[in-house]
C-alpha cells in the first residue's frame, strides 16, 4: 500500500479510483457447514430409526436424557467450527464501474489496519495529495 496505490495479492488499484468502500463478512467455512449437515442428518436418521423400531413410551428416562444430550452435538460442532474457522472480513468497493473484492482476512486486527490505511490514503488524495494530516502542519511558518 502506498499513498497512490492499493496493492494486494498482485493486483493494483489506484486509490483515487476506488469508490463506495464497504465491509462485509465472508461465508461460513465449508468444512463447518459440512460437519453440521452430516451430524444433523445422522442424528435425524438415528431418531427416525429409533422411533420406527421401538415404542417411544417404553424408553427409559436415561435414554431420553442421552438423546437430548446427543441432539446438542450439531450446536457444539457449529460453535467449534465458528471458533476455529471464523468468517473472513471482506473489503468491497467500486472500481471502474465494477464491484470488486479488494481485501479479505480472517484476522480482524489486520483487516482494520489495512482498511484504515486505505481510508487515510483516500482522504489524502481528496485533499489534493497532502502527505501529512492538516492538523500536524505548522500554519505559522507557511507564510515565510
Amino acid at each position: 500500500m502506498t499513498k497512490d496505490w492499493f496493492i494486494v495479492a498482485g493486483r493494483r488499484f489506484p486509490v483515487g479510483e476506488l469508490r463506495q468502500l464497504r465491509t462485509a463478512r465472508g461465508p461460513h467455512h465449508q468444512l463447518t457447514i459440512r460437519w453440521v449437515t452430516v451430524t444433523a442428518i445422522v442424528l435425524g436418521g438415528i431418531g427416525i430409526t429409533l422411533g420406527l423400531t421401538t415404542e417411544l413410551n417404553r424408553l427409559s428416562a436415561q435414554t431420553y436424557l442421552a438423546l437430548t444430550a446427543v441432539a446438542f452435538v450439531p450446536f457444539v460442532v457449529a460453535t467449534l467450527g465458528h471458533r476455529l474457522r471464523p468468517r473472513a472480513f471482506e473489503l468491497w468497493g467500486e472500481f471502474r464501474g465494477m464491484t470488486v473484492l479488494l481485501f479479505s482476512s480472517d484476522e480482524e486486527r489486520q483487516y482494520g489496519q489495512v482498511t484504515r490505511a486505505l481510508v487515510r490514503a483516500q482522504e489524502a488524495a481528496r485533499l489534493g495529495g497532502i502527505g501529512d494530516p492538516v492538523v500536524s502542519m505548522n500554519v505559522w511558518r507557511m507564510g515565510k
